[in-house]
């Protein structure tokens, strides 16, 4: 089968099932089977030859018709400058969250020597390992509950990152050793009401649950993060938490109510509010 053909069925494929990448997780597809970029798969379509692999792809296409993540099928995801190995067990880091990792990007730069971050509840690892490569005179911690992360954590761990397997909600030693020491606490934590049900079928069935609900309100995990950064950080240390787009507001008030200060929601790049940031009192 032609390499247009292969394309063209899997593009139908996909769309009928309302994938609204169905064209480009078609052409990503096929470039992870043939072990070649995206870039080159369009050049290879001038030539349009015969593909051997075309019972390896058609599978690979029924499978994303299920709904299985594209990130699973290929076992990578990109976040920034990263590509990150992931698959069933661990969240998939969204393109959102990249402005959240930015903003703690750019409060680490100001931090002149060696300065400290933790991020808490990391996942894949994709914000701590953005820091430590693009701040590469930090030290990150990074603080991750689920045991099914792990395996993809240690294949993904690069730059100054000391990841910590455990319940940020626990009293641990090395909290306590980093007290009153850190300048940039960052996490995108579980926020989705338990009673809630994800739109997106890839969350809804392949997400861990444990990376998605934060209690009847989707604000627990957010309420220990607080907790957790104000004892970790000095003073003048930014705190930068992402949330869904319908709790800005309610987590600044979570913030007030802690005794942050210089607190700011933050939009993503669709204009929803995606993140607040606040800083520890002098």
């Amino acid at each position: 089968m032609k390499l247009s053909e292969l394309l063209t069925r899997g593009s139908e494929l996909l769309a009928s099932v309302g994938i609204d990448s169905a064209e480009v997780d078609a052409q990503l597809l096929a470039a992870h089977v043939l072990g070649i970029s995206r870039g080159e798969l369009q050049a290879k379509l001038f030539l349009d030859p015969e593909i051997p692999q075309a019972p390896e792809l058609l599978e690979l296409f029924q499978k994303r018709k299920q709904r299985i993540p594209l990130q699973h099928l290929t076992g990578v995801a990109y976040f920034r400058n990263l590509e990150l190995a992931v698959g069933p067990g661990v969240f998939i880091p969204r393109p959102e969250t990249e402005g959240v990792a930015e903003l703690a990007i750019q409060a680490l730069r100001l931090v002149p020597e060696e300065p400290i971050a933790v991020d808490l509840c990391t996942g894949s690892g994709a914000i701590a390992i953005s820091l430590a490569t693009e701040v590469p005179h930090s030290k990150v911690f990074a603080w991750e509950l689920n045991p099914e992360s792990e395996s993809y954590l240690r294949q993904n761990l690069r730059g100054n990152v000391e990841l910590v397997m455990g319940d940020i909600s626990e009293d641990h030693q090395l909290f306590e050793d980093l007290a009153g020491t850190v300048d940039v606490v960052v996490s995108n934590p579980p926020y989705i009401p338990n009673w809630a049900i994800p739109r997106d079928l890839e969350v809804q069935l392949h997400d861990p649950d444990l990376a998605l609900y934060g209690g009847e309100d989707g604000l627990d995990i957010i309420r220990v993060v607080s907790r957790r950064a104000m004892q970790l950080l000095k003073p003048g240390g930014f705190l930068v938490v992402e949330h869904a787009d319908s709790q800005g507001q309610l987590v600044a008030d979570l913030f007030q109510a802690d005794g942050w200060r210089s607190i700011s929601i933050h939009q993503d790049l669709t204009g929803r509010d995606r993140s607040v940031s606040a800083i520890k009192g002098l």
